[in-house]
């Protein structure tokens, strides 16, 4: 029984792995027919559906479903997080950059988290922290240095909000930790208020004027992202989780993503990888692999 589910664990985490690694490609090709703002509006409206449409039919789910003003109030936050500031800058970012660079970069948010743990979660700082983040933004350095592999310089600012969106995401992780109950639950209302805060921000800017006349192809690669990237991509490496003995034997997958993303970005979206993006993404996730094997060592202690 145990190697069934073993094997079932390791199936739901590459299901997750190859989903999560079709998302930089899906978001370059669908901001070819969609701005920013349609992607992510759109894109969290199939989140929102999907993440709802599993609580409600699970009984223990939707037994969970509680309405307090606390519950609230940290939903409020976490979905002006996520989705709406999170998605909103990173799909700025892709829209400016080649997709390989804006996936490297926004690889670095476990370090941001780390770092951001130190105030917010009152972590001390230690050598090994400041080792493995220095390490990690030499890849970064290293993606300056070597400008666009398709020729021309870099926009400072969209490397800017691809760095930003890492903060954003780290901090809405941070407030994860703090929530508690149903982790798809915590999703879904952090959804809801991001929904909601879309479509003020479209009403006021009037970004959403024009929002049905949207090329099939863009809807089709906003359904795609809600799906795959936005939901119900993070149920299925949950369930990976659960069944896993530990987190030890599926956690590894997940750092095939962004090497499988660069295969993919090469192919579909037809971008020439760069030798300083690989290099750049060993030095990012160096980093991150040395923060995890250093964490490990001082739980055991």
């Amino acid at each position: 029984m145990k190697s069934i589910y073993w094997k079932k664990s390791r199936v739901f985490a590459i299901v997750a792995v190859l989903f999560w690694s079709t998302a930089s490609t899906a978001f370059k090709l669908s901001l070819r027919s969609l701005t920013p703002f349609k992607l992510v509006f759109l894109a969290s409206c199939v989140s929102l559906v999907i993440l709802w449409t599993m609580i409600l039919v699970k009984k223990r789910a939707r037994r969970s479903v509680v309405f307090s003003g606390k519950r609230l109030a940290g939903a409020s936050v976490r979905g002006l997080l996520n989705p709406f500031l999170y998605y909103l800058v990173l799909f700025e970012a892709y829209d400016r950059l080649p997709a390989q660079i804006a996936m490297v970069i926004n690889y670095l948010w476990p370090i941001i988290l780390l770092l951001l743990s130190i105030p917010f979660l009152r972590q001390r700082i230690t050598s090994r922290i400041l080792i493995s983040s220095f390490i990690s933004f030499c890849g970064v350095a290293v993606l300056v240095l070597g400008g666009n592999p398709a020729g021309g310089n870099l926009s400072i600012t969209a490397m800017g909000l691809a760095l930003l969106s890492t903060v954003i995401w780290a901090a809405f992780w941070i407030m994860n930790l703090r929530s508690s109950g149903n982790a798809v639950l915590t999703l879904a209302e952090a959804f809801s208020f991001g929904v909601a805060y879309l479509v003020l921000f479209g009403l006021i800017t009037g970004k959403l004027a024009n929002i049905v006349h949207t090329a099939p192809s863009g809807i089709a690669g906003a359904v795609y992202v809600g799906i795959f990237e936005m939901g119900i991509t993070f149920v299925i490496w949950q369930k990976a989780l659960e069944l896993a003995d530990t987190t030890a034997e599926i956690g590894n997958l997940i750092y095939l993503t962004p090497f499988l993303a660069l295969v993919f970005i090469g192919t579909a979206v037809g971008e020439q990888i760069g030798f300083c993006t690989i290099a750049g993404l060993l030095l990012v996730i160096s980093g991150i692999i040395l923060q995890e094997r250093w964490k490990k060592r001082e739980q055991v202690r």
